[in-house]
């Protein structure tokens, strides 16, 4: 049977839980770690406590089925702690989800994909780099504002921001999702996640269509 299949070989769980940000006090809780946030949720609810592991560049937890990881490298060389982990622990690319912001989706919106380029993130060109290869699953966590993707000099003004007081509402919701989103493609495997997660959000895209 394939590394992290199922019973009936069918569906792919994932086995190396990754989450993109940048480390320290400076970064906490601005747009571009999101995907630090909904690590630790994850960790919350699976009761897994984060140790930091230094011959790996990261904070790794465990749980039953595989690992949690936050690289400490920051985000433009977070494929070396991911690489490291991941060989060590046998998961090939398409056992690891990487959980990440995307400017390009608005703030409370989620998006599984399977593989794909970088599509300008430096984390994601990281992974790449280091994995050798773009696929590997990821799920993405919108942060654009009401008014679109910020443009030139703008954009990394708004990923190294801080969620402004009223988006902090959307945001606790969108970690929440994210966070129901990898449990499901831990539990019942990324298609089954993949087919309830992006079906959620187009029916929420056509039902706040213009008139």
């Amino acid at each position: 049977m394939a590394a992290g299949a199922d019973s009936t070989g069918s569906l792919r769980k994932p086995r190396l839980i990754v989450g993109l940000g940048n480390p320290g006090d400076t970064y906490r809780d601005t747009r571009h770690n999101v995907g630090f946030m909904v690590l630790d949720e994850l960790a919350r609810r699976l009761g897994t406590p984060f140790r930091e592991e230094k011959r790996w560049h990261g904070l790794v937890g465990k749980f039953a089925g595989g690992y949690l990881l936050k690289p400490l490298t920051f985000m433009n060389d977070s494929g070396r702690s991911v690489q490291g982990l991941a060989h060590f622990h046998k998961a090939a690319p398409a056992d690891t989800l990487v959980v990440y912001d995307d400017v390009d989706l608005p703030l409370g919106r989620l998006r599984f994909r399977l593989d794909g380029s970088a599509a300008g993130h430096n984390g994601i060109r990281s992974l790449i780099n280091s994995l050798g290869t773009q696929d590997f699953p990821r799920l993405k966590v919108g942060i654009s504002p009401q008014d679109g993707r910020p443009a030139g000099d703008r954009m990394v003004g708004h990923v190294l921001g801080k969620f402004r007081p009223e988006e902090q509402p959307a945001l606790h919701t969108v970690i929440q999702r994210a966070a129901d989103a990898v449990i499901t493609a831990i539990e019942r495997g990324l298609d089954n996640a993949m087919n309830l997660f992006n079906r959620q959000a187009e029916t929420e895209t056509q039902t706040h269509k213009p008139e």
